[in-house]
């Protein structure tokens, strides 16, 4: 028996309360970002021609977000995600070009910037779209590395050394390779490769994957193992490649056992480009497509799993979008989004995790370029301007005058009964919020919108061919004097 005073002293060394316990791990974000795709393009969603088996089993093992927003176009909706503010707050209104002098501003706080605050490596992939110039790419924005087409892949120019129409594929800052139609067929292979590659060299600290694909904008590529293989042609084909990679990535993250660990955001930048026919996705049961603010041109289809953090076959109905992801991946870093610069978006983790309900904003405001056409608080949506359907097609005489029109979406997400007249006490109080925010960032003098980045002396990222010059009119003989 061990004398009493030994016992007394190495009962001293016992604490008196237990150990705090240590802060929970920073998850893994993925973000799959696809170009183009309607909100009924995939199984969860309602599309039945092209299978998606992997998204079907992400959303049953996951949450379906059914009134999630992005913008009318890329560029807008890309400047979103990254900064968390509507496109017109950072001054990216619409598309930027090869070439072009504007990108999204340096000063701005991205998402990747954000994060790397807080331990994370960073990787972009795929389209990034907002500014091509050295200093708006991927490498200066926050991301420890890129890998993808800077902008859209139908934005081809005749390269000086073949004459051939192609596209850049950087890596990092430099152009690693110009690719022609044809060399799109394996971009999707390529993209996915490399996330799996940058997963696993990622594992061992929080890591941000950024993956925006090429498809499904035009033209379509699908890779040789999946060309003609849908029920839907082409379009078909590729949908059917984007979730042959999701399911890469989810099967790698099960066997690296960070499945526990990570966040997958699965959405779109904006809704189907309809004139573009048999190429084109559907957004049934919505109206209009891309290049509107219609539902159909900006609500998308969006899943978000984290197993045994996300109920399993959970849906949410709050209104949510892109603009919403940065601060929603900050508080779950554990972090805060500083109070300036002002972002619009808000941390939708407790929609996620199941501890709410009701969105965190106020409204939610539709955008095309600067002019604010739409402003949606729960389910009544006022439109404010003149809609057009989509990208090449004008507006429809139900919506061309000037008076405000009142939808209700939860009576009917088609968005064909004005009901303006029978509540002119909630379009009074919607015409307030779009008066106030048309103040602060539409029109020619608003009050807190934020530069866009410019370059003084832009140029093409790779050596282009010179275009001809366009051959002269003949002058019309002059009309002799009567």
């Amino acid at each position: 028996m061990k004398p009493i005073p030994f016992l007394l002293a190495a009962l001293a060394l016992v604490p008196l309360h237990a150990a705090e316990p240590p802060p929970p791990a920073k998850p893994n974000i993925v973000i799959i970002f696809i170009d183009d795709m309607g909100y009924a393009d995939i199984g969860p969603y309602g599309a039945t021609k092209q299978k998606t088996p992997n998204l079907d089993r992400m959303a049953s093992e996951g949450m379906k977000l059914t009134n999630f927003y992005a913008a009318p176009v890329c560029s807008v909706s890309r400047a979103q995600l990254l900064t968390g503010c509507y496109g017109a707050r950072v001054s990216v209104p619409g598309v930027f070009g090869p070439g072009g002098k504007n990108g999204l501003n340096p000063a701005e706080h991205t998402i990747a910037e954000r994060l790397k605050e807080h331990g994370y490596a960073t990787m972009c992939i795929g389209k990034w779209h907002v500014g091509d110039q050295p200093e708006f790419l991927p490498t200066r924005q926050g991301f420890d590395h890129y890998f993808g087409i800077p902008y859209s892949n139908d934005m081809q120019k005749k390269s000086a050394a073949t004459g051939k129409p192609v596209v850049p594929l950087l890596r990092d800052d430099q152009v690693e390779e110009l690719l022609t139609d044809e060399a799109q067929n394996r971009i999707e292979e390529r993209y996915t490769a490399e996330a799996l590659k940058f997963i696993h060299t990622a594992k061992d600290q929080p890591f941000l994957l950024y993956l925006a694909h090429t498809a499904v904008h035009t033209p379509i590529r699908p890779g040789a193992a999946f060309a003609g293989k849908s029920n839907n042609g082409r379009f078909g084909d590729w949908v059917e490649e984007l979730d042959w990679s999701t399911g890469r990535i989810l099967d790698t993250l099960r066997e690296l056992k960070l499945d526990e660990r990570t966040l997958v955001i699965f959405t779109s930048d904006n809704g189907p480009w309809l004139i573009k026919g048999a190429d084109a996705g559907s957004a049934a049961p919505l109206r209009g497509g891309k290049g509107s603010t219609w539902e159909g041109g900006v609500r998308v289809p969006t899943i978000a799993r984290w197993p045994g953090k996300i109920a399993p076959g959970s849906v949410c109905d709050a209104i949510t979008g892109t603009i919403d992801l940065l601060p929603t991946a900050v508080a779950l870093a554990g972090g805060t989004v500083p109070a300036a610069p002002v972002i619009d978006g808000r941390d939708i983790s407790p929609l996620l995790l199941g501890k709410a309900t009701q969105s965190p904003r106020e409204a939610h405001y539709y955008f095309h370029g600067y002019n604010l056409e739409a402003v949606r608080q729960g389910p009544w949506k006022l439109a404010v301007a003149p809609q057009n359907e989509t990208m090449g097609k004008g507006v429809l005489p139900d919506a061309s005058g000037t008076a405000p029109r009142l939808y209700n979406l939860e009576q009917e997400i088609g968005e064909n009964t004005n009901l303006a007249d029978k509540h002119p006490e909630i379009v009074a109080k919607l015409q307030t919020l779009a008066t106030n925010m048309t103040a602060e960032l539409a029109g020619k003098e608003p009050s807190a919108r934020r530069p866009a980045g410019e370059v003084a002396k832009p140029q093409l990222l790779y050596p282009a061919a010179a275009n001809p010059p366009r051959p002269k009119k003949p002058k019309k003989p002059a009309t002799p004097a009567p």
